[in-house]
């Protein structure tokens, strides 16, 4: 079949835009002898090969798997709209781009899911492949296929679609699972029920079809218990504990044209000490640990040299949390600037700038610097947790100015829970503040232009965070807000707003709180179009709408209606270390405005210490 799709794409290619995301070829990607292969793995990223080959997850799974000489780990991505319509034209299946094979022939088909509306997505490329997208219509030997990444943390409205779900962080769960799928096969005891039934006593592994939900006359979940009696009532999430041993990949595919992320990326810690209140990822991924400085070095050089970028990112959720920050920037970039490589931190908390950390940055390239004040009162940052002021604020771009930098990029959110006027009209009086600074200081570079750049983002409450139990704010009051962002930076030619678009955040606040009633019209709206939803160009709010309405879910449920503490929600099933008895204790703190201090000054007890058997933090 390869070679008929190979003939195939010889004919069309050149009719799309960007043909080189179909091709595969690049440099460091793995081919294998498939009489030699036992089990194959489609890794499918449900967006573009742009977005996707900039995830980092999928570059240290992909290497990972192929670290095994009879397993084959390919790459499969969402074509855009142009390609897919190629695709159906000329009956091309959806393939994976190492062997240009059929992923329906494979014994495994993977998704990573990094956001919410890639779900119609996923059911667009399981019929592409030529799958039913309903678990309850697929055979024995079609692929078993999973799911993991962040947004499993509540993968309720996917369960129809997915055969199993894998909770927390792959390195390990990932080998075990395929380990046993191969030991099935060989001893002949393979069927798919009989292989989900084990996969199920694997730690971290949920298999959905093996737990019934009840709801009550009001439309709340009563209880979500196991319908088998070996199978656990609640599924824990895997973590790795020696992440300085981890396997990182010494090199990654090099894609032929230019992707989001056109870089090296090295993984320096994972979780985060901060606990702010809003952010799903500070919970799911504790808890913290990082690498050693010796360990991050040699990953940055391999990777350098075995890619030739010029360019690499410490990737985390909060790089400048690293204990040995400055020594390890140091080390890497006597390396980095003698060879004319661009270092980038992504994830700079203010509170932790220093006068080191803008000297070392600059070395090699001087880009504007990006920081996430998130609100813009003190009093709406204390709500959040947020843990910095606005002294520190300033000191930071005092530092930042001093060392040449006139470009600021702030990060706000729109719709915080216990939100005034006076916060939204805050993000301006913060930013001339800013301004203020800049223009007073005598010691700054002379001769360039100050912009300030405030990007807003609407609040989604999340699963798994103090504020889950939040209601939205209505579409109406979200544009409202918006205005009133808008009318108080008027005149201030320095400043700059952009906001997201409030439908796209409404949809992902219903997805990412709804359970197993909304799969039917995530079908629903794949069928009538809907796919790549993180595009512009590509989302329909309306036909979502006109699904929901067809299907007789209203949004106004999981969006804009608050949780009860004691409340069932679609995820109490699933065990993310993090105790729900302290979310509700920190969603009751936020309405005092009363802060909780990061990991490094005092353990909170949110439960992850006892959850690993210990400390979770040195």
């Amino acid at each position: 079949m390869s070679k008929e799709i190979e003939n195939k794409l010889k004919e069309v290619l050149l009719t799309v835009r960007n043909p080189s995301r179909y091709t595969g070829g690049e440099l460091n990607s793995v081919v294998k002898d498939r009489e030699k292969v036992d089990v194959r793995f489609a890794f499918c990223f449900p967006d573009t090969y742009d977005v996707g080959m900039s995830h980092i997850g999928m570059k240290i799974l992909y290497s990972l798997k192929n670290s095994r000489e009879n397993w084959w780990c390919e790459r499969v991505f969402s074509p855009w709209d142009d390609f897919e319509q190629v695709m159906r034209d000329n009956d091309i299946p959806l393939y994976a781009l190492e062997s240009l094979d059929p992923i329906k022939e494979f014994d495994f088909i993977g998704f990573t899911i990094q956001y919410e509306l890639c779900y119609t997505t996923i059911l667009n490329m399981l019929d592409l492949a030529g799958l039913p997208v309903r678990v309850s219509d697929r055979s024995d030997t079609d692929p078993v296929i999973v799911a993991g990444g962040p947004c499993v943390c509540n993968p309720e409205p996917l369960c129809d679609f997915i055969d199993l779900f894998i909770m927390g962080e792959g390195e390990e769960v990932n080998m075990e699972l395929l380990d046993l799928y191969e030991r099935m096969k060989k001893s002949g005891t393979y069927s798919k029920e009989a292989f989900l039934e084990k996969a199920a006593q694997i730690e971290g592994i949920y298999v959905p079809r093996f737990y019934d939900v009840s709801y009550g006359k009001d439309g709340v979940i009563t209880s979500v218990t196991p319908n088998r009696d070996n199978i656990p009532p609640r599924v824990k999430k895997r973590i790795i504990k020696d992440f300085d041993n981890v396997f990182y990949p010494e090199s990654f595919v090099v894609p032929f044209g230019e992707i989001v992320h056109d870089r090296a990326v090295v993984e320096v810690l994972r979780g985060c000490i901060r606990g702010c209140r809003f952010c799903q990822a500070g919970f799911i991924y504790r808890p913290f640990r990082e690498k050693s400085t010796d360990t991050v070095c040699k990953e940055v050089k391999s990777l350098c040299e075995s890619t030739g970028y010029e360019e690499v990112s410490l990737s985390s959720l909060s790089t400048s949390d690293f204990s040995d920050i400055e020594n390890m920037l140091a080390k890497i970039t006597d390396y980095t600037e003698g060879e004319r490589i661009s270092l980038a931190l992504p994830s700079m908390r203010i509170d932790r700038f220093s006068e080191e950390i803008a000297q070392q940055l600059i070395k090699v390239k001087k880009n504007g610097l990006t920081f996430a004040p998130e609100a813009g009162t003190q009093r709406l940052r204390d709500v959040i947790n947020k843990n910095i002021t606005e002294e520190e604020i300033m000191r930071s771009c005092t530092i930042a100015f001093l060392a040449g930098y006139s470009q600021v990029k702030l990060y706000f959110m729109i719709g915080l829970p216990d939100e005034r006027d006076e916060d939204i009209t805050g993000i301006t009086d913060l930013a001339v503040r800013i301004a203020d600074l800049y223009y007073n200081l005598k010691n700054r570079s002379k001769g360039q232009k100050l912009q300030i750049s405030i990007s807003c983002a609407t609040f989604v409450p999340k699963p798994f965070t103090p504020f889950q139990f939040e209601p939205q704010i209505t579409s109406e009051e979200i544009n409202r807000r918006q205005r009133l962002l808008l009318d108080s930076a008027k005149g201030k030619r320095y400043i700059s707003i952009s906001y997201h678009n409030y439908k796209v955040s409404l949809l992902e606040a219903v997805l990412a709180k709804g359970d197993r009633r909304i799969a039917p019209v995530i079908e629903r709206a794949w069928r009538s179009g809907c796919r790549l939803g993180s595009w512009d160009e590509m989302f329909d709010y309306d036909k979502w709408e006109r699904a929901f309405s067809a299907e007789g879910i209203s949004t106004d449920f999981y969006a804009h209606r608050a949780i009860a503490y004691d409340e069932t929600t679609a995820w109490d099933h699933l065990d993310y270390l993090v105790d729900k008895s302290f979310l509700i204790r920190e969603n009751k703190k936020a309405y005092e405005a009363s802060t909780t201090p990061n990991c490094r000054e005092r353990c909170s007890g949110c439960g992850v210490s006892k959850a690993v058997g210990g400390k979770c933090f040195e």
